[in-house]
């Protein structure tokens, strides 16, 4: 009898490991143990943030403000709001909508440059579509002046940036498909050398010159930054260069996380920074 209720101990023993081993197989999530995969990086850097820090002189992300995150300096809306965005939120335009924001005087001292804007709007149907200006309280176009101008299509924008260089005008003019419809990031760059640089999604679709423009820009009679119209649409005008034109429109879309650095970003960083903030990072 001894015998026989060792046997039966023994074999109960070994069915409880057993059990436990199989419970404790059964819960075991390799998921959980896993370790976790860091977030992957672009020409070396993981944040937008990261991408030429020291050289970045304005910064508008649209986070339900106008103000530059540099300057601290405010901005006033005429009409428009903020929307969903790239990331976070962003500028929201309409057919009579723009924002008027206060320049800095890093702004004004830009000789080189490159600006960096996400836009989501649809092709210019009753005027041009102005995206970013930094004004000229004189002359008919801004010290800098974006936009996408009439004749662009659905299948290819023209796009135009007006840049001055004591108090002359000149302008880098691209053809550039894919730009309505959807958001869309467009890097712009002007070097000394005269060399212009447009990239969009982080590709450069054109480069070249506008007109015959070289060395150091020297902006004069330096005003606000214009978002959604052109310089002399807002109301009241700009600049005492003009009035409102009927060739040039609201835009209606939405703008967002516009950048703007004193030097000019290699293509590596030009292409980073689209992905990273694609990613909202």
């Amino acid at each position: 009898m001894k015998r026989n209720h060792n046997i039966l101990i023994a074999v109960l023993t070994g069915l409880a490991i057993v059990f436990t081993i199989s419970a404790c197989q059964k819960s075991f999530d390799p998921k959980s143990y896993a370790p976790k995969k860091p977030a992957p990086t672009f020409g070396g850097y993981s944040a937008s943030s990261q991408i030429e820090a020291d050289s970045l002189v304005a910064y508008w992300n649209f986070s339900s403000t106008l103000t530059d995150s540099i300057s601290k300096l405010p901005g006033t809306a005429s009409g428009s709001s903020f929307a969903a965005g790239i990331f976070g939120q962003a500028y929201q335009g309409s057919l009579t909508a723009y924002a008027v924001c206060k320049s800095s005087p890093a702004l004004a001292a830009l000789q080189k440059f490159t600006a960096s804007v996400w836009v989501n709007t649809t092709p210019p149907t009753t005027g041009l579509l102005d995206y970013f200006t930094l004004s000229n309280t004189v002359n008919f176009w801004g010290n800098v002046e974006m936009f996408f101008d009439n004749g662009s299509t659905n299948t290819d924008a023209h796009v135009r940036i007006h840049l001055s260089q004591s108090g002359t005008d000149n302008t880098f003019a691209a053809e550039v498909p894919g730009c309505f419809g959807g958001w869309v990031n467009l890097i712009f760059s002007y070097d000394v050398t005269g060399a212009c640089t447009l990239y969009m999604n982080g590709k450069s679709v054109a480069t070249g010159t506008a007109g015959t423009l070289k060395g150091p820009l020297v902006f004069q009679n330096v005003g606000n930054i214009v978002f959604g119209c052109t310089q002399f649409t807002t109301v009241p005008s700009q600049t005492a260069g003009s009035g409102s034109q009927p060739w040039a429109a609201n835009l209606p879309g939405k703008i967002d996380q516009v950048r703007v650095y004193n030097k000019v970003l290699s293509a590596n960083e030009a292409s980073a920074l689209y992905n990273l903030e694609n990613l909202g990072r």
